[in-house]
C-alpha cells in the first residue's frame, strides 16, 4: 500500500477507552477503503465484545461526576471542539471524501452542519430547566428536577460520518451523559478524529469512549441486554432498527431511533418549476442520493411532467463524476459494490416494468464504486424502487393528476421521516403538508435539516427527534419531589 495521505497518518487508529487510546483485543484491527479507488486507506483497530464491555465500565465509571460537572463547563467543552472543528476544516472533509466517497465541497459543507450541532447544544446546556409548584390541595410543594439518563450507547451511520456524532455527541454531553460511541464500519476515522477533537477541547476521560468494530451485532447486543446502557440513540436502516429495539427491551432501554426514508417530492401544475428543480437536485443529489432524506419517489402532475422530466434530466446529465478530491466533481461513488448493485437492480427493475430512461442508467468503466445521475420517467407505481430506499443518484419521476390521489400515494409506505411539496397555493402547500404522514415537510424547498430544528420521522422511520430544543430531551429524565408544606 502506498503511503496514505497526511490526514490519514495523523487520526489514531485505536480504540478510545477511559481516556486512552488502546488496541483492541488480540490486536484485531480492520481495513478501511477507498470507495473512489477500492485501495485500502489504512488499518484501524477491530473491537471485540471484550473490548465493548471495557468502554461500557469506563462510561459508567464517569457517569455521576460529568452528571456533576456544571452545565456552563459542559458548555464550554462543546464551544471549544466547535472551534477547533472548524478550524480544520479542509483536514476533517479530505479524511471524510477519502473514506466515504463525497465530493469535497459537500464534506467542507457537512463539516460546518456538524460544528454547528456542537455551538447548538453548548447553548442548551445552560438552559435546562425544571420547576417549583402548589399541589392543589396546598399539602406539598412539587419541585421538578431534570437529570441525565445515563450511560449511552451511539451507534453512527458511514452517510454522514461527522455530522450524525455531533448530532448525538452534542445533546448528550449537554445533558450530563457518557457514552460509548460506535461509529459504522466503513468511515471509522471520521469518528476517530472526532474523539481526539473533544479529547483536545477537555473533555474528561471516559466521558466519550470510542470503539470500532466489524462486528457489530456481537459488541452491541450484550451491551443493550446487560443493564448498564441506559440510552440508545441509533442512526441507519429500520431493519436493523427493528433488531436494536427488541434487543433494548430486557433492560428497558430508552431509545431514540432514526430509521430509513422513502420520502414523496410532489410538484403541483402551478409550481415554480425552477424552484422545484433546483429543489429536486437538492433533495435527490445531497450526498449522491445516500441520504435518508432523498426524495425517493418524485411525483410530477400530468400538466407539468414533461417540462420537468426534461429540465431536471439536463441538470443532471451535467453533474461531472469522478472522485471526490478532484476539482470540480459535483457527484462521487457510492459507499460500496454491494450500495451501487442494489441502486443498478432498482434502476433496472423499474425499465423491466416500462419506466423510460432520460438519461443515466449505465455502468461506468473502470474503478470505483460509481454510478451515474440518473433520470426515469412515466415509472409504474409498483416497481420496485417505490417501496425501497433507493440510497443513489436515481430520480424516479411519477404522473398523477388530482391532490387527493398524489396524498394518498406519498403516504402509502410504512416510512414517515420526510415529505417535499411545491406549490405558489398557500392553502394548499399548508393542507398537504399536514396530510402527509412525515415527520418533516420540505415546503418549496429541498433541505430540511437543520441543528436548530426538530429531525425525525413517524411510523417507521423512528422514535424520538433530534436537534432542536427537544434535541435534548431525549438524554434527560424528570425526577419529582413532593415537600410538605407543613400547613
Amino acid at each position: 500500500m502506498t503511503t496514505p495521505p497526511g490526514v490519514i497518518r495523523a487520526v489514531p487508529k485505536r480504540l478510545h477507552i477511559a481516556g486512552a487510546w488502546r488496541p483492541a483485543a488480540a490486536d484485531r484491527t480492520m481495513p478501511v477503503d477507498n470507495p473512489a479507488t477500492g485501495a485500502p486507506l489504512c488499518e484501524v483497530a477491530d473491537a471485540s465484545p471484550e473490548d465493548g464491555r471495557a468502554a461500557l465500565d469506563a462510561a459508567v465509571a464517569a457517569q455521576r461526576e460529568w452528571a456533576a460537572t456544571a452545565p456552563r463547563a459542559r458548555s464550554e467543552i462543546l464551544r471549544r471542539a466547535h472551534e477547533i472543528i472548524l478550524d480544520r476544516t479542509e483536514d476533517l472533509a479530505l479524511l471524510m471524501t477519502l473514506e466515504m466517497g463525497k465530493p469535497l465541497a459537500e464534506a467542507r459543507g457537512e463539516v460546518a452542519y456538524a460544528a454547528e450541532f456542537f455551538r447548538w447544544f453548548a447553548e442548551e446546556a445552560v438552559r435546562i430547566d425544571g420547576g417549583y409548584a402548589l399541589s392543589p390541595d396546598g399539602r406539598n410543594r412539587h419541585l421538578v428536577l431534570r437529570q441525565p439518563v445515563g450511560p449511552c450507547l451511539l451507534i453512527t451511520p458511514w452517510n454522514f460520518p461527522l455530522a450524525m456524532g455531533t448530532r448525538k455527541i452534542g445533546p448528550a454531553l449537554a445533558a450530563g451523559c457518557t457514552m460509548v460511541l460506535k461509529p459504522a464500519p466503513q468511515t471509522p476515522l471520521s469518528s476517530l478524529a472526532l474523539t481526539g477533537v473533544l479529547t483536545e477541547a477537555g473533555l474528561p476521560p471516559g466521558v466519550l469512549n470510542t470503539v470500532t468494530t466489524s462486528d457489530a451485532g456481537a459488541l452491541v447486543e450484550p451491551l443493550l441486554r446487560g443493564g448498564g446502557i441506559r440510552k440508545l440513540s441509533f442512526t441507519g436502516s429500520t431493519q436493523v432498527g427493528r433488531t436494536l429495539l427488541a434487543q433494548c427491551a430486557d433492560a428497558v432501554v430508552r431509545t431514540s431511533l432514526e430509521l430509513g426514508g422513502n420520502a414523496p417530492f410532489i410538484v403541483f401544475g402551478d409550481a415554480d418549476l425552477d424552484a422545484a428543480v433546483d429543489g429536486a437536485m437538492v433533495a435527490k443529489m445531497r450526498n449522491m442520493g445516500e441520504a435518508c432524506t432523498a426524495a425517493n419517489r418524485i411525483y410530477v402532475h400530468r400538466s407539468v411532467a414533461e417540462e420537468f422530466g426534461a429540465r431536471l434530466a439536463a441538470r443532471m446529465s451535467a453533474l461531472s463524476v469522478g472522485d471526490g478530491t478532484a476539482p470540480g466533481t459535483d457527484v462521487g461513488p457510492l459507499i460500496d459494490a454491494a450500495g451501487r448493485a442494489k441502486v443498478e437492480a432498482l434502476v433496472r427493475d423499474a425499465v423491466d416494468r416500462g419506466a423510460k430512461i432520460l438519461t443515466g442508467g449505465e455502468l461506468p468503466p473502470g474503478e470505483g464504486t460509481f454510478y451515474p445521475p440518473t433520470v426515469l420517467a412515466q415509472v409504474p407505481r409498483d416497481a420496485a424502487l417505490t417501496g425501497t430506499e433507493i440510497f443513489g443518484p436515481v430520480a424516479a419521476l411519477f404522473t398523477f393528476d388530482d391532490e387527493d390521489d398524489v396524498v394518498r400515494a406519498a403516504n402509502d409506505t410504512e416510512w414517515g421521516l420526510v415529505g417535499y411539496v411545491f406549490t405558489r397555493d398557500l392553502d394548499r402547500a399548508l393542507r398537504v403538508g399536514e396530510r402527509l404522514e412525515t415527520g418533516m415537510v420540505g415546503l418549496n424547498t429541498g433541505l430540511v435539516s437543520n441543528p436548530a430544528a426538530p429531525f425525525g420521522g413517524v411510523k417507521q422511520s423512528g422514535l424520538g427527534r433530534e436537534g432542536g430544543r427537544v434535541g435534548i430531551e431525549e438524554f434527560l429524565e424528570y425526577k419529582y419531589l413532593a415537600v410538605p408544606t407543613g400547613s
